[in-house]
């Protein structure tokens, strides 16, 4: 059931069956049993203070537990950004300075090179460059260094250092 305000009655939110039916295993994950149930909630639209009256703490450490488990999920993503792109075939460094327009002229060069196809006209490919590089990139401009990453299949991985 749902509360006057349309966020759901933290009473009918199961937090366990949450993780269990999402698989959650402490044991492999870079979250805590503590950090995963805090996200799982809030995903469910319950309010960080509807999560500490559950948990018996303060709304302040319900707030430093989810900013805490945020962070872990963002590194996990780097981590596994990181190594794709060890194994990926096609490394492209994109210095800051760059016209976005110039940048798939080089990432197909470079796949041209290594033999890998990319499925993606240069429109898309300067789109999804341009959209995954975040505040990275500005109008055309690149403000930051990127790495283009392509996979054998031709997924693109775009990593800010």
């Amino acid at each position: 059931m749902a509360a006057d305000d349309g966020r759901p009655d933290p009473a009918d939110v199961d937090a366990d069956s949450i993780l269990e039916r999402s698989g959650f295993d402490a044991d492999e994950s870079v979250l805590t049993r503590r950090q995963a149930e805090v996200l799982a909630l809030r995903e469910r639209g319950l309010r960080q203070s509807d999560i500490a009256d559950r948990l018996g703490t303060s709304r302040a450490n319900v707030s430093s537990v989810e900013a805490s488990a945020r962070d872990n999920v963002e590194r996990a993503r780097e981590t596994v950004a990181f190594e794709e792109a060890l194994s990926a075939p096609v490394r492209v460094e994109i210095e800051a300075g760059t016209d976005l327009y110039d940048a798939p002229k080089r990432v197909y060069d470079a796949c041209d090179e290594a033999g890998v196809k990319v499925n993606q006209t240069a429109p898309d490919l300067m789109k999804a460059i341009g959209d995954r590089a975040g505040d990275a990139v500005h109008g055309r401009e690149v403000r930051r260094r990127l790495f283009v990453t392509v996979a054998a299949d031709g997924r693109i991985r775009v990593r800010r250092p």
